[in-house]
């Protein structure tokens, strides 16, 4: 007990020193990371000092403000999304507009997703990775049979039922969060209700002048509630940290090191892929990734790309230079569709694995392009939560013909591997968004040729 209260006692001393280093002036971009050397340090100083069980009285604590940012996040979600959408649509005053920029942004997606399928393939392939020789411990096996019990509901979905499960029924329960599009359901849903207000203003100026007022004070009280749970980022990104070192197992760890390897590989290049397409349509990449990484490192700590949304939002509208409506859509979608990491790289490394114990050439290429077609197809959907990509493996994998018990093997380094997908669906929602808002020649060069000053009032917004 004694142990855990000093813990305790220093891990609240460090969230006192990065209040204290955040109240002196510091960019959003220092904080964030001052709070992920404070976690990297802490969880690897538990790790020297404590035994299993210490650690995870401590971590118990400790995620309380870790977990609890999360769930702060998650819980202005909803509210930021549909707000947003109907603010955006009911501003655009045309529809074409509309269309124009959802097309843009969700093809921006399933392209990059295609892109980071062929290069899981090539990245497993040139690693030599295979399912042989991988060890079954009771972990793994419990996890494959919970994996098998899925399989039947999930792939007896086919994609017209995929596309058809995305209209809302009830947008009620897609606000609470009921199914894995549900975000997407409260897109369309926030979609029509712009439409609404801008038909109602053709109609009825009166009335739809009323009605767009108290959308946009709606908007501005969602925002102020947005201000409020972004000025607690850094301690939430410290605390996820330490979880994430703290609770890491080092066997494990070692005995998939070459899976862990090629992963990180993958998704190195695929960053890279962002970078090439943003400077083929005229932006500066270096300067995308500055003003974006401190999303990009919460989007790593959390494992969450729903929970980004409202950092998402905020960096794409202020820092990048693009438009609500387009940073909204893209921002919303990227979060349920085309998914790079999850959807693309992981699936295609597991199906790359999987297929020579069964006699598949992995390099036929009508077996290759058939693979690259099923995971685009089947990123539409994947949640955006810790999870998603075991969810896509079980569309996939079935699909084509292949077992799904190989995402069992990989749970013990699953955490590590997802902070860095997450991290990568992330950039590719903003690169998206800030693709369309280029094309369209709507991107504010001055807003993203601005250097980031310090923030004196709230580290996220101001």
């Amino acid at each position: 007990m004694l142990i855990l209260l000093l813990n305790l006692a220093i891990f609240v001393a460090l969230m006192l020193l990065l209040g204290r280093l955040s109240g002196q002036g510091l960019t959003l971009s220092r904080q964030v990371l001052t709070g992920l050397l404070f976690g990297v340090a802490a969880g690897f100083t538990m790790q020297l000092l404590y035994n299993a069980e210490t650690i995870a009285r401590t971590l118990e604590w400790v995620n309380v403000v870790g977990s609890g940012y999360v769930r702060l996040l998650q819980m202005i979600v909803i509210p930021l999304v549909l707000v947003s959408i109907m603010g955006a649509v009911a501003r655009l005053h045309n529809a074409a507009a509309l269309g124009k920029i959802s097309l843009l942004s969700i093809g921006t997606l399933l392209f990059t997703t295609a892109i980071a399928a062929l290069i899981g393939v090539g990245v497993t392939y040139a690693f030599g990775l295979s399912a042989d020789g991988l060890v079954q411990g009771a972990r793994e096996l419990a996890r494959a049979e919970q994996l098998e019990a899925k399989v039947a509901s999930v792939a007896n979905l086919t994609l017209p039922q995929l596309l058809v499960s995305f209209v809302p029924r009830n947008p009620f329960a897609d606000m609470t969060g009921a199914s894995p599009t549900s975000i997407i359901g409260v897109v369309i849903f926030g979609v029509f209700l712009g439409l609404a207000a801008l038909q109602l203003l053709k109609d009825s100026p009166e009335q739809g002048k009323r009605v767009i007022a108290g959308i946009e004070s709606l908007q501005a009280l969602v925002m102020r509630l947005v201000r409020l749970v972004m000025k607690l980022t850094p301690y939430g990104v410290m605390a996820l940290m330490t979880k994430v070192v703290a609770g890491s197992d080092v066997q494990d760890v070692l005995s998939l090191a070459a899976f862990l390897a090629a992963s990180y590989v993958a998704i190195a290049i695929m960053f890279l892929v962002h970078g090439l397409l943003l400077t083929l349509v005229g932006i500066n990449a270096r300067r995308f990734f500055q003003k974006i990484w401190p999303v990009l490192a919460f989007a790593f700590t959390s494992r969450s790309s729903a929970a980004t949304i409202p950092l998402n939002v905020q960096a794409q509208s202020q820092k990048l230079g693009v438009p609500a409506s387009i940073a909204n859509f893209s921002a919303s979608f990227g979060a349920t569709i085309g998914q790079n990491g999850c959807a693309g790289i992981y699936p295609a490394m597991l199906a790359v694995m999987i297929a020579p114990t069964l006699g598949i050439d992995v390099l036929d290429p009508l077996w290759l392009a058939t693979l690259v077609g099923v995971i685009t197809l089947a990123s539409f959907g994947v949640a955006g939560v810790g999870g998603g990509a075991t969810f896509a493996a079980l569309i996939v994998l079935p699909i084509m013909g292949l077992p799904v018990a190989l995402a069992a093997l990989l749970i013990s380094i699953e955490p590590l591997i997802d902070m860095a997908r997450t991290a990568l669906n992330v950039s590719g929602a903003m690169t998206a968004g800030s693709i369309t808002s280029k094309l369209m020649g709507q991107t504010d060069e001055a807003v993203f040729a601005q250097d980031e000053q310090p923030e004196t009032r709230s580290p996220a917004m101001g």
